[in-house]
């Protein structure tokens, strides 16, 4: 019994499957063919190709771009937006000519055309990814250091496309990766990130002075910003001594000013002064209220 009831539900199953795509089939809807990228350069052109077999004159065509809201790029059997000035239609395929990153995204071209079975709808689904070269870099570079202190360069590109990595270059040299490995090199102590772009010299030294520029390079291009000159120098242990000792000795100054103007009395002085003032003014105080009293008695 449980034999025949399997049996019974996989012919079920399969009379399922051979209606639905009987269904399929009578509705006019072919499969979507298989999802492709496209890569392009920035400002040169390229094709987005919809493979159907063979455009016929009742062939009904729209290409759409698809993101957050879908913009059409090919209606009505004319190019839309930005596309109207720049591209032109090959078939069912559209060339677009001077490519920006802007145009980077996700593409679908519609295609309608009647059949035996009625409309006959396919669709086709292209990514293009645009690839840009890097700009200037902006180049982080202070322009004085104290030897043996931690010290950072930075260097950036936002607009490579794929992104790029960096090198440093010291007085117009390239700084290797490994400045162990390094023969011009007179610091070990740097460690260089080629995806971050930073230089960062954990002890720096005078032999660090010099001008340093930074390169930032992709499989596009490189660009490489202006050199920035960084000057080390060493901590004026004198100098701060002797700073030290000017304040200590205006400070002392200070404190013997005071000190003698205490046993002079200049303090007291002063003090007796305010004193006296306020006992002045008490007398005359006392004699007007006493002669109030007296007239409101009389």
């Amino acid at each position: 019994m449980a034999r025949r009831s399997r049996h019974r539900l996989l012919l079920l199953l399969l009379r399922y499957l051979v209606v639905a795509l009987d269904y399929h089939k009578a509705c006019g809807f072919s499969d979507p063919k298989d999802h492709h990228v496209v890569t392009a350069i920035e400002y040169q052109e390229v094709i987005l190709a919809c493979k159907y077999p063979k455009k016929t004159v009742s062939s009904r065509l729209e290409w759409k771009k698809l993101g957050r809201g879908i913009s059409f790029v090919y209606y009505q059997q004319a190019l839309q937006g930005a596309f109207k000035d720049r591209a032109e239609l090959i078939d069912f395929s559209i060339r677009i000519k001077n490519v920006t990153r802007n145009d980077a995204g996700k593409y679908r071209c519609e295609i309608s055309a009647p059949s035996e079975q009625g409309q006959n709808l396919a669709e086709d689904t292209v990514t293009l990814e645009v690839l840009v070269a890097p700009a200037v870099p902006s180049c982080e570079v202070p322009s004085s250091a104290l030897s043996g202190t931690t010290v950072e360069l930075r260097c950036q590109d936002k607009e490579g496309n794929p992104a790029p990595e960096y090198t440093w270059f010291k007085d117009g040299i390239r700084l290797s990766g490994n400045p162990r490995l390094d023969a011009q090199s007179t610091n070990s102590s740097y460690t260089m990130n080629v995806k971050s772009g930073s230089l960062q010299f954990n002890a720096v030294s005078k032999l660090d002075s010099g001008e340093y520029s930074c390169e930032a390079r992709n499989s596009v291009g490189h660009r490489k910003c202006p050199g920035k000159r960084m000057q080390v120098d060493d901590l004026n242990i004198s100098g701060i001594i002797a700073a030290v000792v000017v304040v200590a000795i205006v400070i002392s100054l200070c404190g013997l000013g005071v000190c003698y103007a205490q046993r002079k009395g200049y303090f007291s002085k002063e003090t007796s002064f305010q004193k006296s003032g306020s006992a002045s003014k008490a007398p005359t105080m006392s004699e007007n209220d006493f002669k109030h009293t007296k007239s409101f008695i009389i």
